[in-house]
């Protein structure tokens, strides 16, 4: 039996070998602490599942929802007027089964094959495995630490930047957890304008910021709308990963053209989680501040520990995640988070996954409770693996 060229690029071996060694520790009795997964381990609001739940009883929202609830757009449009003073229209705004059902797509709508698509590295996966489904050319902008991670526009090359489409931005970034400034979106729009270039922006991690920072929208720059849409997910956010729901907003024909896609991939996101979304996004907000809290909090305890015991992390301004460099007798990041996994039980994940430039560090998720990370300090402390 013969695959497509494409499922070549679509492996995942390292975290296959990572499952296999972890059931291989469990079967040894081993304790393992596991901090590779970014998935929220702590509630919805209770006003949240409740809103599931009264509308799963109802027989007629197990119908086929081609399109969204009007409910639902309109607490879009107040919620990014709120947070961001972004006006949206109902035409703007579509939904998605999650951003990673966006991510997974949007290039279809933008780019022929050979196309070139500019995504950053280390960059979330899917920013690379959509267009590269979509048989564009890959141009990979790099993020320096120097630059706080941050895309350097002016280092890309004008030959390059004239034949892209489309662009890949996402701050706060997963997996450098770093916010971006306002004046970086001013200057990615100006980029765009010049070059005719459409921004997918990927703000997923908005509402996960800390030390007082508040994230911001790449939809608030004058001329956003011009050049470019953004993704905005509510599962890390109010803590519904299972329930696959994320918007797409801006530019109308972008928006358009993405919904006449999904129209022929999908019938839309289940009614029950649309009323979830819905109160989400118009119901009481204590429960975001309360996650924030949480995730600033396991941060603090996490790096200041590993801080401690001799292994110099920086404190994150943002996402669930943090960006952690190998100690410096290692060369890989494979082989440090297979020698962390086997000497101490703490799992994380290779910056390598995450492109070349992740090569050198590892990316730990605060998904764990205080007690678990201290533990984990403990053991790393205990297994000399520092040096």
């Amino acid at each position: 039996m013969i695959f497509s060229k494409r499922m070549g690029g679509l492996t995942s071996a390292i975290f296959s070998e990572l499952e296999s060694k972890k059931n291989e520790l469990f079967a040894q009795g081993r304790e393992v602490i596991n901090f590779s997964i970014g998935t929220p381990d702590m509630p919805p609001a209770p006003h949240v599942i409740q809103a599931i739940r009264e509308s799963a009883e109802f027989p007629g929202n197990y119908v086929y929802a081609i399109n969204d609830r009007p409910e639902l757009i309109q607490a879009v449009i107040q919620w990014y007027d709120r947070r961001f003073q972004v006006q949206l229209e109902p035409e703007e705004i579509t939904s998605m089964m999650g951003s990673q059902d966006g991510l997974a797509h949007i290039a279809l709508t933008l780019a022929d094959p050979g196309d070139i698509v500019m995504v950053p590295d280390p960059g979330y996966p899917i920013f690379s495995i959509g267009p590269s489904l979509a048989c564009a050319t890959l141009h990979r902008i790099p993020l320096f630490k120097e630059n706080n991670f941050l895309m350097d526009l002016d280092a890309i090359d004008s030959n390059i930047a004239h034949k892209a489409k489309m662009m890949v931005v996402s701050y706060p970034n997963n997996p450098v957890a770093v916010v971006a400034p306002p004046e970086f979106y001013e200057k990615l729009v100006w980029f765009a304008k010049k070059y005719d270039i459409v921004v997918v922006h990927d703000n997923a991690y908005c509402e996960l910021t800390f030390d007082g920072i508040k994230g911001g929208s790449f939809l608030s720059i004058p001329g956003a709308k011009d050049v470019g849409i953004e993704f905005n997910s509510l599962s890390k956010s109010y803590n519904i990963p299972g329930c696959r729901i994320s918007f797409a907003m801006g530019n109308k024909k972008v928006i358009e053209q993405l919904r006449i896609l999904k129209s022929h991939m999908d019938y839309g996101v289940f009614l029950p989680i649309q009323y979830a979304a819905i109160a989400a996004l118009s119901g009481p907000q204590d429960c975001l501040r309360q996650t924030v809290q949480t995730y600033e909090r396991r941060r603090d305890i996490l790096i200041d520990g590993l801080q401690k015991i001799g292994w110099k992390v920086d404190k994150p301004s943002g996402t669930m995640f943090v960006w952690a460099p190998i100690p410096k007798a290692y060369s890989s990041s494979v082989e440090f988070t297979f020698d962390l996994l086997d000497k101490t039980g703490v799992m994380v994940v290779p910056g390598s996954s995450f492109g070349e430039m992740g090569e050198g560090y590892v990316r730990i998720a605060l998904v764990q409770s205080e007690e678990k990370i201290l533990r984990a300090i403990e053991l790393i402390k205990e297994s000399g693996i520092l040096g």
